[in-house]
């Protein structure tokens, strides 16, 4: 495939999608985000319609190459996500919850109950039943973030049950003030424990390089970055403003 022809051919992957009655809610388009460099290797970000997020996985030369790189392996992901194996069915959430349960050694009655983290989970494969499993990464990574984040623990501490956390949160998009709350939240850990976003910053650059040059899904891990980042920002902003 040349350069235009797999950029060209994801985003006619996902019109037509749209054009076949996919709920996209921010519409059809795809988004690129080149990391700024003077140099090679040139890193790309790729974001679809459904809010999974791919980059470049391999050694890019030009921002022209980072950019079909990223491309290319968001079109295969795309299009594997069509198979009817990813997509979220009685079948997929029996076993999907089988499996967890396995894996933590817990019974049956935790996955009916939905203050338990396997019910939750189950809650949140319901609440999404029809969508495939890319479409359900955007929901995961809310999740994901807020256990990262302790915003979970948080809520507990206040008594929320996770049935109600996970009814607020299935409905909100991931935003600006989602972000800009847990960012908050680590200039405070910044302000208490010097040091301890550098070090966070290190080791989820580490993990985005790791999972971006492995072809993996990278929404969790650059939502993470770009949460630190602007921590970072707000806080030299307050050194400024202090100096």
């Amino acid at each position: 495939m040349t350069y235009l022809n797999v950029v060209e051919a994801l985003q006619e992957f996902w019109q037509m999608k749209q054009s076949r009655g996919a709920d996209l809610k921010n519409g059809a388009l795809v988004v690129y985000e080149m990391v700024p460099a003077n140099s090679p290797p040139y890193v790309c970000y790729v974001t679809l319609p459904g809010g999974s997020c791919f980059g470049s996985f391999q050694f890019c030369p030009t921002k022209a190459e980072a950019r079909r790189s990223a491309a290319k392996i968001a079109l295969m992901n795309s299009v594997f996500n069509e198979h009817p194996s990813r997509r979220i069915t009685d079948e997929f959430i029996e076993k999907s919850v089988s499996e967890a349960l396995a894996s933590f050694n817990g019974n049956r009655e935790e996955a009916d109950n939905p203050n338990t983290g396997i019910g939750a989970f189950r809650f949140m494969l319901e609440s999404n039943k029809g969508k495939s499993m890319l479409e359900f990464q955007e929901l995961m990574t809310v999740f994901q973030l807020l256990h990262w984040n302790g915003s979970l623990k948080a809520m507990r501490e206040r008594q929320c049950s996770r049935q109600e956390v996970l009814a607020h949160y299935s409905h909100r998009a991931l935003d600006d003030d989602i972000r800009h709350q847990m960012a908050l939240d680590w200039v405070s850990r910044e302000q208490s424990v010097p040091g301890a976003l550098s070090r966070e910053l290190a080791s989820t650059e580490r993990e985005l390089d790791e999972a971006r040059l492995a072809g993996k899904e990278l929404r969790f891990h650059k939502e993470k970055k770009d949460i630190l980042m602007l921590a970072a920002g707000q806080l030299g902003n307050m050194h400024s403003s202090n100096c």
